[in-house]
């Protein structure tokens, strides 16, 4: 009978660790992961003159990662369970702001790293906001704000300092209708920097 009582012990340790390890592993999932596009033109980039380095951006610690952050009210951060950034949000930025300004113009060079050359211009980003916020019964809106200063490097004087601000929504909350949304947002913001940061 002692025999019987260990077994049946054996045996239901060994289901609940099946269990763990089963819940481990689904929340270990790989994600889907996407991109952006970069703003881009028509016909050939208009040349410009100077060097250009757009800095990797800097942003709060919510916003630092390569996770779709939903904020359902002002002080809460969550995650979209059902994707990610190819990349953390700050780079997936940089890559975006370094490629629009190729594809559109007004430098002569942009790059991340100055690759020992003197840069005319840093361009510094602080990501404020780059997240899907509920707004109402089925309704989503995408909300991006970057701060832009412009410095020139020859004596590290601010040139230019704005705030872009842009949002987009959505009646639905799948991972691919909220990606398009951020991807339209962007695109005319991305513009707008592009267009703004030469004069």
């Amino acid at each position: 009978m002692r025999w019987i009582f260990v077994a049946l012990i054996i045996a239901t340790s060994s289901l609940s660790g099946c269990g763990a390890i089963s819940s481990l592993s689904k929340a270990g999932a790989e994600l889907d992961a996407y991109t952006l596009s970069p703003a881009s033109g028509s016909g050939t980039p208009a040349r410009g003159r100077g060097h250009l380095i757009v800095e990797l951006p800097s942003s709060a610690g919510a916003l630092a990662t390569d996770r779709i952050l939903i904020k359902p009210v002002p002080y809460q951060a969550q995650y979209l369970p059902g994707g990610r950034w190819i990349e953390p949000a700050p780079a997936l930025l940089q890559t975006l702001l370094v490629a629009s300004f190729q594809n559109l113009g007004g430098f002569e060079l942009v790059g991340r790293t100055a690759n020992g050359l003197n840069p005319d211009y840093t361009l510094m980003t602080e990501l404020m906001d780059f997240q899907v916020e509920p707004s109402a019964p089925d309704q989503f809106v995408v909300r991006i704000t970057m701060m832009m200063t412009l410095i020139r490097e020859s004596d590290r004087r601010v040139v230019a300092s704005r705030r872009f601000s842009t949002s987009e929504t959505t009646a639905s909350d799948d991972t691919q209708v909220l990606v398009s949304a951020f991807d339209r947002a962007l695109h005319g913001l991305l513009q707008e920097i592009v267009a703004w940061t030469p004069r």
